[in-house]
């Protein structure tokens, strides 16, 4: 017998508030909601939750029911949803955005009984955990891609929010060009959207007339700036998901995140009782994170050599932030034969040199 799947794409609230989310059809099975801030499409972030939901019932088959509701923006909409899931008897809810956090918090408080995990944040109670990847693992590597191929120096970048997350990203991709490319110049735009396809393709044209041959999308839940990029001829980077589809000549790289053992690890320890509000941050040791549909472009000693940090960041004999590491303040912020902690990497608040964009104020 199959899983049952509720589904629910709604643009606002007051849509889903109209039709309600559904009736809850089984009472012995383990029902989990799942709310995303944009649309689960065939590609970007939201899809990849989405595939971690299909690795869940993949596993569990029938033992468990899905209740999806997607496009939902942080803020009020997010909350109330997340109350009206608790009050349709949901065991468990999976939080897509960073933006859930707090109202996440809020809720888990309210219902103790219901476990939460949430994308992306830094808050934990006994019923509430986190989940993270290590993006900046596979953006190092993307950066070198980068560095490779830029016959004029730039680099720009389409991005999202100058969270930690994605401040973390930048810096990874930028020391990683400025591996195999010294000179590397950075741009970027910053979008304060994780979905706004058209101002996204807006932004990476801006970007291209400004010299940027290599376009970098970060968390654009959406192909749009992929698109762009190989309507324009030049080369283009992607969070989320693999995008070769859309720019079958021009992608460099994807950089691929992936939930499902972190998703059905999580709902069994849901199940048996003893899920703990723990922090996960998975990388590519944990299989969490990869660099998909490398360029052929590439010659063959480019790719060794990218091959080669992949293995040892697998490994855990490289990581990205290792020093010397300086800021755009000629501040060193990473010493020689030192690299940046953990704690420091969730909270970072500041660029590396070569980034001629400042951070939002």
């Amino acid at each position: 017998m199959k899983n049952r799947i509720n589904r629910f794409r709604f643009a606002t609230l007051a849509l889903a508030a109209t039709l309600g989310l559904g009736t809850v059809q089984a009472q012995d099975t383990f029902r989990i909601g799942y709310i995303y801030p944009s649309p689960a499409a065939d590609v970007g972030w939201a899809h990849e939750l989405d595939e971690g939901r299909r690795a869940v019932e993949e596993h569990f088959g029938d033992k468990v029911e899905s209740v999806v509701v997607e496009n939902i923006p942080d803020g009020p909409d997010a909350a109330r949803i997340m109350n009206q899931l608790a009050a349709q008897g949901v065991d468990m809810m999976m939080l897509g955005s960073f933006g859930y956090m707090n109202d996440g918090l809020k809720t888990a408080k309210r219902y103790p009984d219901i476990d939460f995990i949430h994308a992306s944040g830094y808050k934990t109670l006994d019923n509430l955990g986190n989940f993270l990847t290590r993006n900046h693992e596979s953006a190092y590597v993307a950066g070198m891609a980068a560095g490779y191929v830029t016959e004029s120096g730039v680099i720009g970048m389409v991005a999202s929010y100058a969270i930690p997350e994605v401040i973390g990203i930048i810096n990874a991709f930028t020391l990683g060009a400025q591996h195999t490319n010294p000179d590397i110049s950075v741009k970027i735009v910053w979008l304060n959207s994780w979905f706004d396809p058209s101002k996204a393709q807006e932004s990476a044209r801006s970007l291209i007339a400004q010299q940027s041959d290599v376009i970098f999308s970060i968390y654009q839940d959406t192909p749009s700036v992929v698109a762009v990029a190989e309507e324009e001829g030049v080369y283009v980077v992607n969070t989320s998901s693999d995008m070769k589809a859309y720019a079958p000549e021009h992608l460099l790289a994807s950089m691929k995140v992936s939930w499902g053992d972190y998703f059905i690890e999580q709902v069994q320890a849901s199940m048996d009782d003893s899920f703990k509000g723990d922090s996960f941050w998975g990388g590519m040791a944990d299989n969490a994170v990869s660099l998909e549909s490398i360029s052929d472009d590439l010659d063959a000693e480019q790719r060794a050599a990218i091959d080669a940090k992949i293995a040892a960041i697998t490994a855990g004999k490289f990581q990205p932030f290792s020093g010397p590491v300086i800021n755009q303040d000629d501040t060193e912020v990473v010493a020689e034969g030192q690299t940046l902690s953990d704690a420091d990497l969730l909270g970072i608040s500041w660029l590396v040199k070569g980034i001629e964009t400042k951070l939002p104020q």
